[in-house]
């Protein structure tokens, strides 16, 4: 055996379970400890300056300067007293990850000595340097000058002995440089659309928020074995590797009892994740060895996204703990189910009401309604952008592929809302309304509809579940703030039309009952195509949804051109989300990651197939060679030794295809490098270089199984995958 691999599997061996200490048995008692949340805001502030970050996270007011001292002074001394000695903004970039500069609270004194100190200038805006972070041609190197600014409605907490405080990050002249603030515009956009709508219902209604649940996925793989994987480590998935001969076939993983070692690492990481205030809720195995979920509790938009991005770090650090290592990449393993996370998106009003959930009431049935088919067809005339919101070169590996969804944006609603729009779209008003008031009496299913009272479809980007949708595309690495700023911008977008379109009607006389519904049924029948209830994986399909007009955009570079389309770019003008040097900024930062992730993943397939690889299979091969002469010095016949032979051969098939292709691949990159325009040379690497891969991949995989396996150098499937 390998050394590398020998140590690593020994080390494995060797794994003792780290105790874990929990707080309290009672998880009320603990939750949101090191958070400085509304209940701490109200025992360290004053009156004034509570109701004043109230105000700013419920309303949307500034907060004066003077009040920022107030609670720069109430963060200082709650922090210090749980130990805390930096202070950090933190914030997330346009690297998918979150970003922080940490300060001491120590500042020295004329006299030598020394005081903590934190102003309100400190809190409310730090200048972080803004070169370095991708920005799409926004900064330049010698423009080093970015803000990050306080985001009051995220509260501040503490990590590893430092103050964290939510933030946007801006540049100089006011530009995005982060995924926070497009997804806080989209919020205000939606909001203001969807109380408008709601208006026609209750004008009791002053506020909709949108509500979050984000169901992450992840693998879990000895630390010991993933740093004995270079491509694990540098890439994060495994370039090569022949497929376990068990893996998820017999589905016995699947909701199955929790390995001893990994319950340890959950109880110890939701621990940490609890302290946080992050809601954690569930947590189970997953379909594929060594792969599990944790899902949190519905929470605002903006603070699940917070939440989720900083769960991602938790999960991280608490692992080396455990001496795993977390892998969130979209497909680490070829051949078993790839990670995502499920964004479960809903609307509730600040009365409490979630409003895509079905009432018992005609009237709440028309609200229902009102929300629903305007979702779908805000889905159904964005399709392509909410496609691109999800694409990344991670998820390229998984769309389409073991309970992934495909690239082909599709709604799944459930036989019984089905059946609802389809009643809807060939039933006469008169029918529905009756004598003023809606009787719903072509339509008697709405008010049974419970929660849960729908079907799962896990081959469905897009799927309502009882009172919500999930959207199931988005890759369990990224951030749920992309998706999440374009899906609640075209539904506010579409609201708004939706307004426009009612009251014409009205003004022309009509009801307001049947205005209503009116426009809903010419919105059913005009997104009908994007519904789709089958088996999204088959071949049909993807032949129906062509036929249908349904694009099918397979990779992220193409993908990514939506972006910067007339139609799009009108979109973002309009609503203010971005502006046309932001939508092109962000443009030219995914294609930049997209083609330099490949680029690493060449360089890494092409070092280890020339010097860890080849040189093993060269190694056997000598040994077999030396064995075959030895037979033949003998006196041996031939046909004695014909299986080393045969073996001999296929070994210099392989290396010599492995040689040829990882030289073709080499010169296929250095022609993409050349490639000025970022969207030919993502392509470029798309189609040109990552051609190599599976090719090389195949011949690497086959040279696993002809090799001697105390021979092979990389620890296999079977030892990553089973914990």
């Amino acid at each position: 055996m390998s050394n590398i691999r020998f140590q690593a599997l020994r080390a494995v061996q060797s794994r003792t379970i780290p105790e874990v200490k929990i707080p309290s048995p009672k998880i009320s008692d603990f939750f949101g400890a090191n958070v400085f949340d509304k209940k701490k805001m109200k025992e360290y502030l004053s009156t004034d300056a509570y109701q004043g970050i109230i105000n700013s996270i419920e309303k949307g007011e500034p907060i004066p300067r003077d009040m920022a001292e107030q609670v720069a002074s109430a963060m200082k001394s709650w922090a210090i007293g749980k130990g805390a000695t930096h202070y950090t903004h933190w914030f997330q970039p346009l690297t998918g990850t979150t970003a922080e500069k940490h300060d001491a609270f120590f500042e020295p004194t004329e006299d030598g000595g020394a005081i903590e100190k934190f102003s309100g200038d400190a809190l409310a805006q730090q200048e972080p340097d803004a070169s370095s972070f991708p920005s799409g041609g926004i900064r330049n190197t010698f423009e080093a000058r970015g803000y990050t600014a306080w985001d009051p409605s995220s509260p501040a907490f503490i990590m590893a002995r430092t103050l964290c405080i939510p933030t946007v990050f801006v540049s100089y002249t006011g530009e995005a440089l982060d995924y926070k603030v497009p997804l806080l515009k989209a919020l205000s956009v939606l909001d203001k659309a969807a109380v408008d709508v709601c208006h026609y219902f209750d004008k009791s209604i002053e506020k909709v928020n949108a509500s979050l649940g984000i169901e992450q996925e992840y693998f879990l793989v000895d630390l010991a074995l993933f740093n004995a994987r270079p491509d694990l480590h540098l890439t994060g998935r495994t370039l090569f590797g022949h497929m376990s001969a068990k893996n998820q076939q017999l589905e016995d993983h699947y909701f199955g009892s929790i390995p001893e070692r990994v319950y340890a690492y959950m109880q110890d990481m939701e621990t940490e994740a609890l302290l946080l205030g992050i809601p954690l809720k569930t947590r189970h195995n997953e379909v594929a060895p060594s792969q599990f979920e944790c899902a949190p509790i519905y929470e605002e938009i903006n603070l699940a996204i917070d939440h989720n991005q900083l769960l991602m770090d938790v999960m991280d650090r608490v692992a080396k703990r455990h001496n795993f290592k977390v892998l969130l990449h979209e497909k680490p393993y070829a051949g078993i189910n790839g990670s995502g996370k499920h964004n479960n998106w809903s609307m509730i009003t600040n009365t409490g009401k979630n409003l895509l959930s079905p009432g018992k009431t005609p009237k709440n049935n028309l609200m229902f309604l009102t929300f629903f088919v305007n979702t779908i067809k805000a889905v159904y005339e964005h399709a392509d952008l909410l496609r691109a919101s999800i694409a990344s070169v991670n998820n390229d590996h998984r769309l389409g592929a073991n309970e992934a969804p495909p690239a082909i944006i599709s709604i799944f609603l459930g036989t019984q809302l089905s059946d609802v729009l389809d009643e809807i779209e060939t039933s006469r008003i008169s029918k529905i309304i009756k004598d003023d008031a809606l009787l719903w009496q072509g339509i008697p299913k709405i008010p049974q509809i419970l929660k849960d009272n729908t079907d799962r479809n896990r081959t469905s980007p897009f799927a309502f579940t009882g009172n919500k949708f999930e959207l199931r595309a988005v890759g369990s690495s990224a951030n749920s703030a992309s998706p999440m700023t374009i899906l609640n911008l075209i539904v506010a977008d579409q609201l708004k039309k939706f307004k426009v379109d009612v009251d014409k009607l009205l003004k022309k006389g009509e009801k307001k009952d049947v205005a209503i519904l009116t426009v809903i049924k010419k919105y059913i029948k005009e997104s009908k195509k994007i519904r789709f209830e089958g088996n999204g994986y088959s071949d049909e399909w993807e032949k129906e949804a062509a036929e249908r007009g349904l694009s099918n955009i397979k990779t992220t570079p193409k993908a990514l051109d939506v972006f910067i389309a007339d139609k799009s770019e009108a979109l973002f003008l309009e609503t203010g989300v971005f502006t046309r040097r932001e939508v092109h900024a962000r443009h030219e930062v995914l294609l930049d990651s997209f083609y330099k992730k490949l680029q690493i993943e060449a360089r890494v397939m092409g070092e280890l197939a020339n010097n860890i690889i080849v040189p093993a299979a060269i190694t056997y091969q000598t040994k077999l060679v030396e064995n075959v002469k030895g037979l033949k010095d003998i006196g041996l016949s031939p046909e004695l030794y014909k299986a080393q032979i045969d073996i001999i051969t296929k070994i210099s098939e392989h290396v010599n295809a492995i040689r040829s292709d990882v030289e073709s691949m080499i010169q296929e990159r250095k022609k993409a490098n050349t490639i000025e325009d970022l969207r030919d040379k993502a392509i470029a690497y798309d189609e040109k270089v990552k051609a190599y891969f599976q090719p090389i991949r195949y011949n690497v995989d086959k040279l696993e199984q002809l090799v001697d396996d105390s021979l092979w150098p990389l620890p296999k499937f079977r030892e990553l995958l089973f914990i």
